[in-house]
């Protein structure tokens, strides 16, 4: 069986909780995992996370006037998601300062330059998480509530179920694509908008009004496509093909690189402007095909009403000069590790 990364003793939980997964299934295996996972994680679910995400960003916001300068990425776009994800999958609030940095530890080995270091923080992560989420769904088995580890706990098709190991895995990577895409294409996006102010004002004005969030809407899918949070992954060929006169067999490994077909002229008009109104918007940045992101809509909610709430808290936010911006040094997920911001 062909399979990403290849099997190493020294990442053999990682390795293991890669193949029970979305991410690098391939039918009929992916098939019968997305059905379950989807009758659980369904778009209902999400859209009725509506009125706790705006209290969570309410209490977010509140001060960060005051300090006049701060970082963008851990005062505003990091918290979020990491608690909108907890919450949808029941992890209580004791546990939640690990999860950001169980998730960085293992995405750090879809980098190329993963070294040993990596490679055991992201196994102990993957350790301690799996402990974790093994404890939560045997306390949902016994009493259920209503989050979506019991949910996968529950969920059945014709008399098919997630087995422990594949609800535990399922669950690991709905924490990492869970936050991880809203995180760095919240502040990736920000800081794109106040380099061109114009586009920030455009967003500004539009803001305050009650029915504005299909304008952040349309603007979140031109952000993910100009600064792609996810600009490429590796994939494994499965049939001889050739393209661009590169014979590809069975086995070799593929660099898709979804930041370059998301600035493709042959689909996109002046691809390098960043245009919040474009429309069509045919994006890579949540793949294509069977691997489309499960968890697109909930990321694009998160974005939506993130940059909505800042944009009428903080009308008058700047950069904060022209060293502001520090990235994480990810090629596979790109994001920044600092983006420092000031206020008026």
């Amino acid at each position: 069986e062909l399979g990403w990364p290849r099997p190493d003793p020294a990442q053999a939980n990682f390795d293991a909780f890669n193949s029970n997964h979305l991410l690098d299934s391939e039918p009929p295996k992916h098939t019968r995992l997305r059905s379950l996972v989807g009758l659980a994680f369904t778009p209902r679910r999400v859209e009725a996370l509506q009125g706790r995400i705006e209290a969570l960003l309410a209490a977010q916001l509140d001060g960060l006037r005051e300090q006049g300068s701060f970082d963008l990425v851990s005062a505003y776009a990091e918290p979020l998601p990491v608690t909108v994800i907890a919450e949808l999958l029941g992890v209580p609030e004791e546990h939640r300062a690990q999860l950001r940095p169980w998730s960085a530890a293992i995405v750090k080995l879809y980098e190329p330059s993963a070294g040993a270091a990596d490679q055991a923080a992201a196994e102990q992560a993957v350790l301690d998480f799996s402990a974790l989420l093994r404890e939560l769904a045997a306390e949902r088995r016994a009493e259920p509530r209503d989050d979506l580890i019991t949910a996968l706990v529950q969920v059945e098709q014709d008399g098919d179920r997630l087995s422990a190991q594949e609800l535990i895995d399922t669950c690991i990577l709905l924490l990492n694509a869970g936050h991880e895409a809203s995180v760095n294409g919240l502040s990736a996006g920000v800081q794109a908008l106040l380099r061109d102010r114009r586009h920030w004002e455009t967003l500004v004005q539009a803001a305050p009004h009650e029915g504005s969030l299909p304008v952040f809407r349309r603007a979140v899918e031109e952000l993910l496509r100009f600064d792609t949070p996810l600009p490429m992954f590796e994939r494994i060929v499965l049939d001889p093909v050739t393209l661009g006169g590169a014979a590809l067999n069975p086995g070799d490994r593929v660099a898709l690189l979804y930041a370059s077909g998301n600035r493709d002229p042959q689909r996109f008009d002046a691809p390098d402007e960043l245009r919040l109104d474009r429309d069509p918007n045919p994006h890579l940045t949540f793949g294509l095909g069977i691997h489309y992101c499960l968890g697109a809509p909930l990321a694009r909610l998160e974005l939506a009403m993130s940059l909505r709430a800042l944009c009428r808290a903080l009308p008058d936010l700047h950069l904060g000069g022209p060293d502001a911006a520090q990235y994480t040094g990810g090629f596979v997920i790109r994001g920044l590790d600092r983006l420092t911001v000031q206020v008026g």
